[in-house]
């Protein structure tokens, strides 16, 4: 199947850039500006690559096209927004300024039902999350901590805190009665939709072109985001998740992502992360709190945190000039 998403995703690509590939006249220039855009999607799944971002598109292009629209609106408004604030060029092409725009544009669709106005609302938190990015990330810094995507979670709560929207949890009521009836063939769906929705995407399909940009870009990373989503997805149906929140892949999304980013680090080390990822966000559904990516990005902090104590340093964020 996977080999399948992954000429899928081919297909998709090629649809999208046709007119960029039907050229000869592509300029350095709008060259390197497409790797930015893509990377910025990339980095969505902590891969600050371009082939990574391909994949992340083309998966939001099968799930949703309003997703990949948004995700691009976000990226680009994000990207000019850190250029007119004079911040690091590198880390703008490396994908570090775009991808929190991404997300944040990413969560107003998800969010807000009538286009016009998440939009706006994209748009406005995209550029929120940029200029508040470098003055955020040089706070963790004095912590030896990355920001992740803490920009996104910041700008979303302060809009949906003023907008006075209804509280959105990231699993449905109703409990599972026996975990038993689930086939290996919904296990699997239930693993790649987690991945997919990293993205705030849906379906198993958006996940396997997800896991094929990781891979691309690292296949141990990959493996990582597969176990993440994996455990992830067991400790929530241990506990007692619903048969709809594993369908819809919202009990594996903040394992992955904090496997991803510990993956560099000992393998206790992500297991822990990805096992505290799970028991932040089954106290937040509990609470009823709108925690999106919350509980991956203090999982990874603590994480990296401990290591850093217990080892005398610990890992950075990744980025790669692909």
């Amino acid at each position: 199947m996977l080999a399948v998403s992954i000429r899928q995703s081919r297909r998709v690509l090629r649809a999208i850039f046709s007119s960029s590939c039907m050229h000869a006249t592509t300029t350095p220039t709008e060259s390197a500006a497409l790797r930015t855009l893509l990377r910025s999607l990339g980095q969505i799944v902590l891969q600050g690559n371009a082939a990574t971002g391909a994949c992340v598109l083309a998966a939001l292009v099968i799930c949703d096209p309003r997703l990949a629209c948004a995700a691009l609106m976000g990226a680009v408004s994000a990207n000019i927004s850190a250029v007119l604030a004079g911040y690091d060029e590198q880390d703008t092409r490396a994908g570090l300024h775009g991808f929190n725009g991404a997300l944040a544009a990413l969560a107003a669709f998800t969010f807000i039902a009538d286009d016009a106005t998440a939009a706006a609302i994209a748009i406005l938190a995209a550029t929120a999350t940029a200029w508040i990015h470098d003055p955020w990330s040089r706070l963790l810094q004095r912590f030896h901590v990355c920001c992740y995507s803490s920009p996104c979670l910041i700008v979303t709560w302060a809009w949906l805190a003023l907008v006075g929207s209804a509280a959105h949890t990231d699993a449905p009521h109703g409990v599972i009665s026996a975990v038993g009836v689930i086939s290996s063939m919904d296990v699997l769906h239930g693993v790649f939709a987690g991945i997919a929705q990293t993205t705030f995407a849906s379906g198993a399909l958006p996940g396997m072109l997800i896991v094929a940009g990781i891979a691309v870009s690292s296949r141990r990373h990959a493996c990582w985001a597969l176990a993440g989503a994996a455990l992830a997805t067991g400790g929530h149906l241990l506990s007692g998740a619903t048969l709809s929140s594993f369908d819809a892949g919202l009990l594996g999304f903040n394992g992955a992502l904090a496997a991803l980013a510990v993956a560099d680090s000992a393998a206790i080390a992500a297991v822990a992360a990805i096992a505290l990822s799970v028991l932040l966000q089954q106290l937040a559904n509990h609470l009823g709190w709108t925690c999106m990516t919350a509980p991956f990005v203090i999982a990874a902090w603590c994480a990296h945190g401990i290591t850093r104590l217990t080892t005398g340093h610990g890992s950075t964020s990744r980025i790669t000039s692909i």
